[in-house]
């Protein structure tokens, strides 16, 4: 996750917005961006947003 921000808040941002306008699916945007799902589904969890598969997005 070098390129993607370190603050979970920031982070949160900037997946959502990806998430909404690029990826059908977190699984395509880590794929893609070469990124752990698991590194960023534990940051995210750590300001209590989780994963959303019906929306796309974390919630």
């Amino acid at each position: 996750m070098n390129t993607m921000p370190k603050d979970p808040v920031m982070l949160l941002s900037v997946i959502n917005t990806k998430l909404r306008d690029f990826y059908p699916s977190l699984d395509e945007l880590c794929e893609d961006l070469d990124i752990s799902r698991k590194t960023v589904e534990e940051a995210l969890n750590q300001i209590d947003y989780h994963y959303s598969t019906e929306q796309n997005q974390f919630i």
